[in-house]
């Protein structure tokens, strides 16, 4: 009898470990610093954020995929599962800085920095005045063209005007 229970036992610690096992390589394919916990989370997975982060002084909401509290305080982290590049694009550093101004309105503590993962490369990404200066200059830039009645387009991206769902109707069509 002892032994059947010896053996149950040695099963059971077997599938614990492939269990922690499993969830550490999922943790790892987030990006998410290793002894950071995690408050929040919009990824799906878990269970759903009750409110969106508002900063009424900007007129701006979003949801972080995380936020997680680290040694450093407070950073928020996006995750772009299926994009690869050398460096961050543009818009998704925005985005970041986006969540940064929302913290901070909503914390009142800036973040240092936040983490942009990429599928196969994770970046840190500085909240510098410049790059605050950045993103307010984008999102009054965003209001103006709300306001407009017409917004040229951008086609600096030629496999983005290809994709693009309006380009049957669109009136600016990049030729390539």
């Amino acid at each position: 009898m002892a032994g059947w229970f010896a053996i149950l036992f040695l099963l059971a610690l077997m599938g614990a470990f492939a269990l922690w096992r499993m969830a550490q390589r999922q943790r790892a394919a987030t990006g998410l610093p290793r002894h950071a916990r995690i408050v929040y989370a919009d990824t799906g997975a878990w269970e759903r954020v009750a409110q969106p982060l508002f900063a009424r002084r900007y007129g701006l909401t979003g949801k972080p995929d995380y936020i997680v509290q680290t040694r450093d305080g407070t950073i928020p982290v996006e995750v772009k599962p299926q994009r690869v590049a050398p460096a961050p694009y543009d818009s998704d550093t925005l985005q970041l800085a986006a969540y940064a101004l929302l913290l901070e309105e909503t914390s009142g503590v800036t973040p240092e920095y936040g983490l942009l993962k990429y599928r196969d490369k994770m970046f840190q990404v500085e909240f510098t005045n410049e790059l605050r200066a950045r993103l307010l200059d984008t999102l009054a830039a965003m209001r103006r063209d709300l306001a407009a009645r017409e917004v040229a387009r951008s086609h600096t991206q030629p496999a983005r005007c290809r994709a693009c769902g309006y380009r049957a109707v669109c009136g600016q069509v990049m030729q390539e």
